[in-house]
Parts: structure tokens; sequence; C-alpha cells
């Protein structure tokens, strides 16, 4: 048996166009964010989908919710799915770092993991809670296609560990994921597989 997960990162927020890291600050969406989460919600509502679960954060779960009345679906929240924090770089531009905390900026750059931000998660502790999630999830749902709206960085460590990748690199093999795109994942007994990295949701996308 094998479950489908349709990993999703949330739509824009208002911080997107200043590049302004998130991580655990709450946020919301932008008009366009909505509408990037209809779009999600016309690809949902044709996906078979059996269940959605989504971060606890406001960005998460203004993007989730759409699909959920969609797909008449109850949305579940796990607060594992939460983003990375950042520490002292929450609500920063990469500027505003450089000015305030050059060095710990550039380890950062070298090492996301090992010089991660200083008051910040360690990004192994991410994505241990993330894959603790995903094995609750696949004694929930051992078949079927699960939609999990979260964020960037939580979801490009899980993807790391999930296929044998250097949680340091996570920065380099997955530069970016694009608001409301489709990432599926395979999960079964054997070896996770990535069907789908960045695919939009057009109609009949990853039907």
């Amino acid at each position: 048996m094998s479950v489908h997960v349709i990993f999703v990162r949330h739509g824009e927020t208002v911080w997107h166009a200043e590049n302004r890291y998130a991580g655990g600050t709450d946020i919301e969406l932008t008009e366009r964010g909505h509408a990037q989460a209809q779009a999600l919600a016309d690809w949902a509502e044709q996906a078979d989908l059996t269940a959605i679960w989504a971060s606890p954060l406001t960005r998460s779960q203004e993007t989730a919710r759409a699909s959920a009345v969609r797909t008449g679906l109850p949305m579940r929240l796990d607060r594992r799915l939460r983003e990375l924090d950042f520490g002292v770089a929450e609500g920063l531009t990469r500027t505003e770092m450089r000015q305030r905390f050059p060095d710990d900026l550039a380890a950062f750059q070298t090492d996301p993991v090992a010089h991660h931000f200083p008051k910040g998660e360690n990004p192994l502790d991410a994505a241990d809670r993330y894959l603790a999630f995903l094995t609750d999830l696949q004694a929930h749902h051992p078949e079927g296609r699960v939609l999990v709206v979260s964020h960037s960085t939580a979801i490009r460590l899980a993807l790391c560990r999930l296929l044998g990748l250097p949680p340091s690199e996570y920065r380099r093999i997955f530069p970016s994921l694009a608001n409301c795109a489709l990432n599926e994942l395979v999960l079964g007994d054997g070896v996770p597989s990535l069907l789908t990295l960045n695919r939009p949701v057009t109609p009949g996308a990853l039907r």
C-alpha cells in the first residue's frame, strides 16, 4: 500500500514582495495569495483527495480552507507542519540581516543547518517533527491522496530527509518552492518517490 502526499507551500503573503523571513511569525495572504488558494481549490476539486492537512499558521490555513470548502473534506491542523523559526532573522530582509549580523548571515549561507540563525529552531528538529507527522499520516491514511499545506523550508527539509539527501544542502537542491505549486511524493513500504516538483495548479494537473 502507498499514499500519495501532495506538499503545497501556502499562497503569497504580505511579506513576499520584500522577501522577509516569515518563519514562525503569523502573517496573512495577499490578494494574489488568495487567488492562488482558489486556483489550488480548482485543482483539489478534481484531484480525488482523501484528506487535507495544514499548518496552524494563518497563511497555511487560509490557503487550505478554499480546498476544504470545495472538496467537502475537513481541514485538519497539526503543529508539526509549522515553518522553521528563524530566530533573530524573523521579519527581516537579507539586506537588513547583512547590516545587523553579517557574520551570522554568512555562516547561514555556507551551512544553514550547522549555522542556523541564533535563537532559531534547529532545522534537524524541524525535519524530525515533520517526519513524525508523516509517519502518523501513513498510519491514518495508508492509501489515497492527501494534500498537505505547509511552508517552504519545512517542506524542503522533509524532502531531503525522505529522499536521503543531506539536509544542509536543502537550499541548493531545492532553491525555491513556488506558492501553491504541487510537489507530489509517494510514501509506502519502500523508498519514497518524488513524482513532481513545483508543478503549477493548471486544469488537469496531477489528475
